[in-house]
């Protein structure tokens, strides 16, 4: 399960305004690969919606069947809008 913790209002490109919804999954307990001790944890992660601002708002604490996974894609380069930096992201 995953929950609606909060959501954003982002704007495109082109400038136009959309909601992502912030969703945040179950407890994790992650071990420390410096130190070896455990720590919890939970995956979050943003999903674009249709909602206007009050359904948004409705959603927050609602849980959907599902899980945050960090998958491996193939490297691609991003600039970064603000300063023009190049960086591979995988």
């Amino acid at each position: 399960m995953v929950t609606i913790a909060n959501y954003q209002l982002r704007k495109t490109e082109e400038g136009k305004e959309f909601f992502v919804l912030e969703i945040q999954g179950d407890l994790e307990m992650v071990e420390s690969k410096n130190t070896g001790k455990f720590y919890a944890s939970v995956k979050k992660a943003t999903m674009p919606c249709t909602f206007d601002e009050n359904t948004c708002q409705a959603m927050i604490g609602k849980q959907i069947e599902g899980s945050i996974e960090k998958i491996p894609c193939e490297p691609y380069e991003y600039a970064n809008p603000n300063t023009g930096e190049m960086t591979t992201l995988s």
